[in-house]
């Protein structure tokens, strides 16, 4: 990214080493649980850092080597399988023990459910090639930029988790945000092409599913979760998984409020510019 001011690349060069520093620390504390721990079960960590890192080496290879669409392309890859492990997971639960019996607490907090362990591990490896990435081409801005904010606090609760093998399913409830992600995405690659058309029905039909998804499968959800985590706070036990979880809860909820009043500032500004443009061309 090209930065105006010599004061704001300053800005940006200390934001950056601060979020590696906390990246550095993260990797190691993961090779730590591996090797000395012996805690093998998160080898899909590394294992989807890697995935994730030769998806964006062969799109820079046979695509393009913008940056900034080789990680949006990337991260639509994420989405797009996250979201198909998400309903998966969910869908077989829901098969085998509908749905009181798998949203109760000890199914939530104490139980995994088959696949869920291994996709959140996948999708910390993904939080942590994304955080990686950005870094590297300075894919950011501000002294402290949301995005990164964004992946710290989810590669923090998620990893916790990870380690105490709990609440592991309340995080998969969460990753169904993916789905929203999904359009996000889309969006991104869609104006990078130059189709920008917001008249054209396949832009209508991608912002309706955009607000849609942001709706239910962001805001909603999340809103759900951190409902039923407060209700059920008297069934966890002394330890740090109410405080983390309600933590992570109010992060990502407050993450979604900005995300949300971005969204809309983004649909204006798509619709003004072309009002302009069917404007000038009548003139």
């Amino acid at each position: 990214m090209v930065r105006g001011q010599s004061g704001g690349l300053g800005q940006d060069i200390k934001t950056g080493a601060f979020f590696l520093a906390t990246l550095v620390m993260w990797a190691v504390s993961v090779l730590f649980e591996i090797f000395f721990n012996k805690r093998r079960e998160l080898f899909p960590i590394f294992a989807g850092f890697i995935f994730f890192q030769s998806a964006n080496w062969a799109i820079r290879k046979f695509l393009s080597r913008d940056p900034l669409f080789v990680n949006t392309s990337v991260s639509l890859l994420h989405s797009s399988i996250t979201s198909l492990a998400v309903m998966i997971i969910l869908a077989n639960q829901w098969m085998s023990n509908g749905a009181n019996k798998m949203f109760g607490h000890s199914q939530l907090v104490q139980f995994t459910w088959p696949g869920a362990y291994s996709a959140l591990c996948i999708s910390c490896g993904y939080f942590a090639y994304d955080q990686w990435d950005m870094l590297l081409y300075r894919l950011y801005s501000g002294l402290i930029p949301s995005i990164l904010m964004h992946h710290l606090l989810l590669l923090l609760c998620f990893t916790l988790a990870l380690y105490r093998n709990v609440t592991i399913n309340y995080l998969i409830l969460t990753l169904i945000c993916e789905l929203h992600s999904v359009f996000l995405h889309v969006r991104k690659v869609r104006r990078m092409a130059g189709f920008r058309d917001a008249r054209s029905k396949i832009v209508k039909l991608e912002w309706f599913l955009n607000w849609t998804t942001f709706l239910i499968a962001r805001f909603a959800s999340h809103v759900l979760i951190t409902i039923k985590l407060i209700k059920d706070a008297s069934k966890f036990g002394k330890g740090v998984e109410l405080p983390l979880a309600l933590f992570g809860m109010v992060g990502m909820n407050l993450l979604n409020i900005f995300l949300g009043i971005d969204l809309f500032k983004a649909y204006r500004r798509e619709r003004r510019s072309t009002e302009r443009i069917l404007h000038n061309h009548h003139d």
